[in-house]
């Protein structure tokens, strides 16, 4: 019997994966272990695994396609073998059930096929929606945030779905828009040219007075001598699709400048203490009487855990008109890993002491770098405080972004030496390491956040730590 191999569901947070790499085809033959295809969620990356042997009958995808989860993906029997009939989500109940019984959802193939036209395309065989299209979670945020109609668009995914290229190629026949030209369109009743005027082809505020005047603009000729400057020098430069990763970071970062009101503090904290700490942690390690490496950054979150404790409000989401304060501090740490920045979430750091934490730390940071992180830890709202350290990289002074909805980023600057009063009037160079604190002042205000800042070097200065 035919087996169907199905799109994963990593995490209750992910409605969708995109296939990033195709390795059995149709025919190629398939043993137990064998990798089939690889995909990705937002910033995960996984394999999937053939459970049985036999031939490749279909493969209903290609690379670069976004599948929902629980659709099915290839058809894997002996040669020969008739391939079972899709349904509407692409998954029949009795494979669902196979793959997930509690995470089954949706019309049987019985109720779906009343619904659907059966379209044939080659070997490959659709099923195309006879009424309303749908859209992937990505693409709808995406054609919010652009401005796109979605509803207007023809979806080219699986079923008729419309999925986050087709509103990236709504955008580029759209043509991008100077900020005069998009205010002008959101009036109504003008529609923008595929290419304007202004440089690389932005359409202008000029392009679209052509549609109410009748008439080119007054500086068309330096319009002109500026798109044809940039046509001569066309080979000077190299456009390079961004990846996946690449623009969810970059379209999780607009969205955090454009829907909070984010100010950063500085201050710097005597480093003496914690850097005697992790002497005495190192020798401990390599003696065997502790099994964590405890680092600096270890030893800074646990003191950033300590004063969020003493500062409730800092621990906490923004949601516009409420203010969501968490009993338990869910440690966010930015992570740098090949295929871009990730933060996964460490639940309920502060119910771990510096070892715990340490390991903990380290565990999230390395399933990131490997692409095996949970995806729920990886959601914003998975954390309710994050840090990000870049002292290893000799940062003196850096301002964090916030990860929305959270109310708050400590940025860790590396530790420079600095003049300290030391007393009786002497004066020593002493090690300084800086923080920088970005909160959102929406739920934040500057003397709140001063304090807390303030609270974090104190409890760095003074951890009281026994190896």
């Amino acid at each position: 019997m035919a087996t169907v191999v199905i799109m994963p569901k990593q995490g209750q947070s992910v409605e969708s994966c995109i296939i990033t790499e195709i390795r059995k085809n149709v025919g190629d033959k398939v043993s137990v272990g064998d990798v089939l295809f690889a995909y990705e969620t937002d910033k995960a990356s996984f394999e999937e695994e053939s459970k049985v042997e036999g031939i490749v009958l279909a493969c209903y995808f290609h690379e670069g396609d976004e599948v929902p989860c629980l659709t099915d993906v290839m058809v894997i029997g002996a040669e020969g073998e008739a391939v079972p009939e899709r349904t509407a989500e692409g998954t029949a109940d009795s494979r669902r059930q196979t793959a997930d019984n509690s995470a089954a959802t949706g019309p049987s193939a019985e109720h779906s096929s009343d619904s659907l036209e059966v379209c044939q395309s080659d070997s490959l065989k659709k099923v195309c929606p006879s009424e309303k299209a749908f859209v992937s979670p990505r693409a709808r945020r995406l054609a919010e945030e652009k401005g796109i109609d979605w509803q207007s668009l023809s979806g080219s995914g699986p079923g008729g779905r419309i999925i986050e290229q087709d509103v990236e190629a709504a955008i580029h026949s759209q043509g991008r828009l100077s900020g005069k030209a998009r205010a002008m369109m959101a009036e109504g009743g003008l529609g923008a040219p595929a290419k304007g005027s202004g440089l690389a082809g932005m359409v202008r505020g000029c392009d679209l007075h052509e549609q109410v005047r009748g008439q080119r603009p007054e500086d068309e000729s330096m319009c002109s001598q500026i798109v044809n400057s940039q046509s001569s020098n066309s080979k000077s430069y190299d456009d390079v699709p961004m990846t996946n990763m690449r623009k969810l970071i970059a379209r999780a970062m607009y969205n955090a400048l454009q829907n909070s009101a984010q100010l950063t503090h500085h201050l710097g904290a005597d480093a003496r203490r914690i850097q005697a700490l992790r002497r005495q942690a190192k020798k401990a390690y390599e003696e065997g009487r502790i099994d964590a490496n405890i680092t600096i950054n270890d030893l800074v979150c646990y003191a950033v855990i300590r004063a969020l404790k003493q500062f409730p409000n800092v621990n906490s989401h923004c949601l516009g008109e409420s203010l969501r304060i968490f009993r338990k501090v869910n440690l966010g740490l930015a992570v740098d890993t090949e295929r871009g920045l990730m933060v996964p979430a460490v639940p309920a750091a502060d119910d771990l002491d510096i070892i715990g934490l340490s390991k903990a730390l380290k565990r999230v940071a390395d399933d990131c770098k490997k692409g095996s992180i949970n995806p729920d830890l990886l959601r914003p709202e998975a954390a309710s405080f994050t840090v990000s350290n870049l002292g290893a990289y000799g940062v003196e002074i850096f301002t964090p972004i916030i990860n929305v909805p959270q109310s708050a980023i400590l940025g860790v600057n590396t530790i420079v030496p600095r003049p300290k009063d030391l007393g009786g009037g002497v004066y020593a160079f002493v090690p300084y390491i800086g923080l920088s604190l970005t909160y959102d002042h929406r739920s934040i205000d500057g003397g709140e956040a001063t304090r807390f800042l303030k609270t974090i070097a104190t409890e760095i200065e003074n951890l009281d730590i026994t190896f």
